[in-house]
């Protein structure tokens, strides 16, 4: 049975979508994301600010572990990241840039976040894939130049990668 899923957050006021696949099944062959949202929450992503105000509209097991700044600072904190280090621009570089999707006025993780949850916009889908597979060069930078598990070379890249599902503690 479908799910409607009703948005009421800062950025949003009765937006509405489908789930119309089951969470964290079903996604398009050429996404192979290594983080769930929940992982990525939970070693510390976007300084501790992104969707902290989304927590309703998502499991309610993705946040006990979440790393959040404080309610009352609207700053990011880079000692929160996984790599204590900013790797973020701010949302008025995604707005333009043209980053920013209409449905999805947070970016690529909130795209990410629905998606994983089952909701479907194909064109859309198509083309924060295209996005997401575009960040794998970064993963080739760190493969030239850094060894195996050195988690201090390149760590902006490595935060960077983190933003997008990448798990570069491996590398």
């Amino acid at each position: 049975m479908k799910k409607i899923v009703i948005v009421n957050d800062k950025m949003q006021r009765g937006y509405r979508y489908e789930l119309t696949a089951p969470i964290g099944k079903q996604f398009d062959p050429a996404f192979k994301p290594k983080l769930t949202p929940k992982q990525m929450l939970a070693l510390g992503i976007f300084g501790g600010v992104y969707m902290r105000d989304c927590i309703k509209e998502f499991p309610k097991d993705w946040f006990p572990r979440a790393k959040f700044q404080k309610k009352e600072l609207h700053i990011p904190d880079a000692h929160i990241n996984y790599f204590q280090v900013n790797a973020s621009q701010p949302l008025s570089v995604w707005k333009k840039k043209g980053w920013i999707y209409r449905d999805d006025p947070r970016g690529w993780f909130q795209w990410y976040c629905r998606y994983y949850m089952g909701r479907r916009l194909p064109l859309e889908d198509l083309r924060q894939i295209k996005r997401w597979k575009a960040i794998v060069r970064h993963v080739a930078q760190l493969k030239k130049h850094c060894a195996i598990g050195d988690r201090a070379c390149r760590p902006v890249q490595r935060q960077a990668l983190l933003h997008w599902a990448y798990d570069s503690r491996k590398l």
